[in-house]
């Protein structure tokens, strides 16, 4: 099934692209999706996960919807769903 990606900030720098369709089997998890993605991307070795679960300081939408909200990680995904990946935010 396909799934849509979006990156913004220093995500989007790291992937080389906004948004991005992605193959994934049928019963994928938002976490697994990290994962390869860090496992693919250099600049995301490290930053998406930790121990397994999504680092505390990232927003992680599904659909709109932030993940932690559901089931983060294990979270699953549905064909056409939108997973959009935000770096922390800083600022004051």
């Amino acid at each position: 099934m396909d799934i849509d990606l979006r990156f913004f900030a220093t995500y989007r720098e790291a992937v080389g692209e906004k948004e991005q369709t992605r193959t994934i089997g049928d019963e994928s998890t938002v976490g697994e999706v990290l994962a390869d993605l860090e496992a693919e991307y250099d600049g995301l070795e490290g930053q998406l996960l930790e121990e397994g679960q999504i680092r505390p300081q990232l927003s992680v939408l599904k659909n709109g919807r932030n993940v932690v909200h559901m089931a983060g990680a294990e979270t699953a995904l549905e064909a056409d769903d939108v997973v959009s990946v935000f770096p922390p935010v800083a600022g004051g």
